[in-house]
């Protein structure tokens, strides 16, 4: 195996923990990214680890601290319960056995002020590294360690060979893609990770595509 001295030294971040700390701060910033929209109130449903040493560690602020934008490494992640009230957000922690899943997982429900509604979940799984395995109710599996375009699109025939052609008439470079669908013709999630950064006017010629319902384009962490 490989490591790179990013592996050996540990993420740029406010600490404590890699893990505690600026993994659920990416969890947290990622969800948003995901959703889209500035979140009003939020609610945290803590697993395992992350259940049982959640405050010690400051998973609390990291997490709300993501979903407000802030990244690991941001000095604003200390404050965060004043920045969350100052922002008038609503914010709520619990705990429940999320079921066979890393110990450091977290579901994270937000909604906003247009009363949009999503559900994200993520593991913290070591050394800063995170992994969104759940949106709504679609199984995932992404790191944001790529830019990452993720669509909601009717599954009809063409729509990915529609969605790869516009990506390489933009040369945009795919290293991993992965569908997911519950059933034939139903509404299907494609999560594509790209070498390259996506510009905004690829997005838009995939949101315009026939079957497509939604595009969200969340851009590499890098710290």
């Amino acid at each position: 195996m490989e490591y790179s001295i990013f592996d050996i030294i540990g993420p740029v971040m406010i600490g404590p923990s890699s893990s505690h700390t600026a993994g659920a701060a990416k969890i947290g910033y990622i969800a948003r990214e995901i959703f889209g929209k500035n979140v009003n109130h939020v609610r945290f449903t803590l697993h395992g680890s992350f259940a049982k040493t959640y405050l010690g560690h400051g998973t609390d602020k990291a997490l709300l601290s993501g979903v407000m934008g802030f990244l690991p490494d941001d000095e604003r992640l200390r404050n965060a319960y004043q920045i969350a009230e100052q922002k008038g957000i609503k914010y709520k922690f619990d705990s429940k056995d999320l079921g066979e899943v890393h110990p450091n997982t977290v579901k994270i429900n937000m909604s906003s002020d247009d009363n949009h509604e999503m559900t994200v979940i993520g593991s913290s799984v070591g050394g800063g590294k995170v992994k969104i395995i759940r949106i709504n109710d679609f199984d995932v599996d992404f790191n944001g360690e790529y830019t990452t375009l993720i669509t909601k699109h009717l599954d009809r025939p063409g729509v990915m060979a529609s969605i790869t052609s516009i990506l390489a008439k933009n040369r945009v470079n795919i290293a991993f893609m992965k569908l997911y669908r519950h059933a034939k013709g139903d509404y299907a999630r494609l999560v594509l990770e790209s070498d390259e950064k996506i510009d905004n006017c690829v997005i838009e010629d995939i949101k315009n595509m026939d079957y497509v319902d939604d595009v969200t384009k969340i851009d590499k962490l890098v710290l």
